[in-house]
């Protein structure tokens, strides 16, 4: 295991990881990418799992969050100024960081608002990934109570006056005492997976990372827009799995059936008793997804 940091074009500090499987003959690599809020400790059981697989792995914290620059004199707050910014800090750590030394095939393997910039990735770099697995991919986010047009207009006209950087409506700092409440929570079904995150945040507050600012709120709406508009998922030409949570209620599952729909080469399927974070469910939805995932990667 290697933790590292590279620099990003605009001088923002990228900490990235790699796991060798250690195996005589390997299958691949995988680039796996978390979702908003993730960092790189969180994923030690999915790292663990693809290892045995007789697969490298390659991962790096989002900018703004985990252990990479944070964007904000409030580290706490969850703030992007474009979509734009994740990708091409996802291109820079593919070419200069995996490509050089990483065994073929390339295979991503992301979840949430990381399946968003996979799909992002495929479509701007058509011919660097072999196949890709997505986890509940935000292809939209559900916003309840409020419709959603109200928090895009809100989001989009606080930063235009300037207010960009200002938490949200309902969004805070992290605090370990006040979200560690396993009862109501929208993430797992399991309680023991449930305090991966709020453990290793223990080990290192640095990890830890609160609500959204209107500023990320605004640029994940403007991404969102580009991914469903017309004629964009449409030339994604690689092979993509997604994988769905029936009891989401973070991300649609009816945008990622609509837009696996419209892409070449996609397959979809749904795990009916799964809250939004896959990896981190019981035994017996996770036994579901490596089942499925073994499959697609055979295929």
């Amino acid at each position: 295991m290697v933790f590292d940091y590279f620099t990003s074009p605009d001088n923002v500090s990228i900490r990235y990881g790699i796991w060798d499987c250690g195996a005589k003959t390997k299958k691949g690599s995988v680039i796996l990418l978390g979702g908003r809020k993730e960092f790189m400790e969180k994923y030690a059981e999915t790292t663990e799992e693809l290892k045995q697989r007789q697969f490298d792995v390659y991962s790096m914290d989002w900018r703004g969050q985990g252990l990479s620059t944070r964007l904000l004199s409030n580290r706490h707050k969850g703030h992007i100024n474009d979509y734009g910014e994740y990708l091409e800090d996802l291109n820079y750590f593919v070419n200069n960081i995996v490509k050089p030394v990483a065994v073929s095939p390339l295979i991503i393997f992301a979840h949430s608002m990381g399946g968003h910039m996979a799909l992002r990735f495929l479509h701007d770099f058509p011919e660097v990934i072999c196949k890709a697995v997505l986890t509940s991919p935000m292809i939209d986010i559900m916003v309840p109570p409020f419709p959603k047009w109200i928090i895009k207009l809100a989001a989009r006209f606080a930063s235009k006056v300037g207010c960009g950087s200002s938490y949200s409506a309902g969004s805070k700092d992290y605090s370990y005492q006040k979200n560690i409440k396993f009862e109501g929570n929208t993430l797992t079904s399991d309680p023991v997976r449930f305090m991966d995150e709020h453990r290793a945040i223990e080990s290192n507050p640095d990890l830890s990372l609160g609500g959204v600012t209107y500023g990320w709120l605004a640029a994940a709406f403007d991404s969102i827009d580009l991914l469903l508009g017309k004629g964009y998922a449409e030339r994604i030409s690689t092979p993509v799995f997604i994988i769905s949570a029936g009891r989401d209620k973070i991300v649609s599952e009816a945008a990622q059936k609509v837009i696996c729909s419209r892409m070449r080469k996609c397959q979809f399927v749904s795990i009916p008793d799964s809250y939004h974070e896959i990896l981190k469910e019981r035994d017996k939805v996770r036994n579901i997804f490596w089942r499925e995932f073994d499959g697609f990667i055979r295929g």
